[in-house]
């Protein structure tokens, strides 16, 4: 699957509190940068909130993991969302060929 970079402004301390967060989160902040934008496709909404205390911060994020109400919203694992980013982009490169085909 071909990948884009991204970049993104931060102040300098903002990215080293956010590194430190996701250090203590077990993630990169590359990888958690993901999960959010995964999540928001797939939900086309902003899905969560996280929030932070200094004393528990892996608690508090298992915590508002768990109790999040996702009734509304397919059950889905990374690997799934991504099985279907790669299907769309089969069939829209088939699209593309059918298009090129029929105009040549």
């Amino acid at each position: 699957m071909a990948q884009t970079a991204m970049t993104v402004r931060l102040d300098n301390q903002v990215k080293a509190q956010f590194d430190a967060l996701c250090e203590q989160f077990g993630m990169s902040a590359n990888a958690a940068i993901n999960v959010f934008v995964n999540a928001v496709v797939r939900t086309r909404a902003i899905p969560f909130t996280i929030r932070a205390d200094e004393d528990s911060v892996a608690q508090r994020a298992l915590e508002a993991f768990y109790t999040a109400d996702r009734s509304d919203r397919p059950e889905m694992t990374l690997e799934e969302i991504n099985e279907e980013i790669r299907a769309a982009r089969r069939e829209r490169k088939e699209r593309e060929l059918q298009l090129q085909k029929q105009s040549a």
